[in-house]
């Protein structure tokens, strides 16, 4: 997997996002919650931690895009450190090994006390919450009563995949940013620049990303590569088989193992797409049904916590009956 997006100095997810940002800030009129918007691994995050450090005072290096720092800046290891007393992140909670389905009311309620207190090393005090979409309603209210009091000197960004889901309220108090997909010759060059892939292996990985930066890196590393090619002979070839089947799913308990079913998932509905778009007539119908199914799995089984062996059997028996169907 590539690293987190703290940690990420050389990937300008949108340049004419950090423009943007960079003119309000510049002409003093910098918004105090911003609504960074696109498919997940755009990168919303990467750019959220790239505005971050500028705002707690990370010194500028424009060779690393117009809102970049270098790695060795003091700002940013603290940032990296998650050490940063300036900056507050919200995402799902990781207790006894599993995430938590939901970013909690209890943890929203961190962002009133801190932005109550004054910047300690910096101008600014900025909260990330990644992802907006992952909080519960009462978290998502939470939120809702700091944006009707922005916070002096406090600045907010929200990372969603999905703005439709958030309430109307929260989305009207943000200024929204939006990350385009990237176009394929882009990836190609971002996959050879950053991993040293083969140019075929990079154009896979690009093929394979949907125009999300963050899973064409992802994808170009070996393991990712296993897994489509996996995902591609269950939904090309013959019949699963059963041991193998089993096998891969005892890797699936912990964090560790919802990364794995995760990844499995996301290649097997690419897969049942790419099998839906080149089928012909009725053939493609219903593997267009099927995509719709599946796509939905991986939200429902993280949701109400179903055991993820069950879910991918159930998915390859689905597959199963769509081939047989012809």
């Amino acid at each position: 997997m590539t690293d987190h997006p703290r940690d990420r100095f050389d990937l300008i997810p949108d340049a004419a996002a950090e423009e943007a940002f960079l003119d309000a800030l510049n002409r003093g009129r910098l918004h105090h919650a911003w609504l960074l918007c696109g498919v997940e691994g755009s990168g919303k995050a990467t750019f959220a931690y790239r505005a971050a450090r500028r705002l707690l005072g990370a010194a500028a290096d424009t060779t690393r895009g117009p809102l970049g720092s270098a790695p060795h800046d003091p700002i940013s290891r603290l940032v990296s450190a998650q050490a940063h007393p300036d900056l507050l992140v919200l995402e799902r909670a990781v207790e006894n090994g599993k995430q938590k389905k939901a970013i909690s009311v209890d943890q929203a309620r961190e962002l009133p006390e801190f932005f109550a207190k004054s910047p300690s090393q910096a101008r600014h005090r900025v909260a990330i919450i990644d992802a907006a979409d992952d909080l519960n309603i009462n978290a998502a209210n939470a939120l809702l009563k700091v944006l009707e009091e922005p916070p002096e000197s406090g600045v907010l960004f929200l990372v969603t995949h999905a703005p439709g889901r958030l309430l109307a309220t929260i989305r009207s108090r943000c200024r929204r940013l939006s990350f385009p997909i990237w176009a394929p010759n882009r990836l190609e060059t971002l996959v050879r620049n950053r991993t040293g892939a083969d140019p075929e292996d990079a154009r896979l990985a690009a093929d394979m990303a949907g125009g999300s930066p963050g899973a064409a890196l992802d994808l170009a590393s070996g393991a990712m590569r296993e897994v489509d090619a996996l995902a591609r002979s269950w939904v090309e070839g013959p019949a699963v088989d059963r041991a193998e089947q089993l096998a891969i799913a005892d890797g699936f308990r912990g964090a560790e193992g919802q990364a794995r079913f995760e990844a499995l998932m996301d290649r097997l509905i690419a897969a049942v797409k790419a099998r839906a778009l080149s089928a012909p007539g009725g053939q493609g119908a219903r593997w267009a049904e099927l995509w719709t199914r599946l796509s939905d799995l991986p939200d429902r089984t993280a949701a109400i916590n179903l055991d993820r062996g069950d879910v991918l059997a159930g998915a390859l028996a689905d597959i199963a009956r769509t081939k047989a169907l012809g």
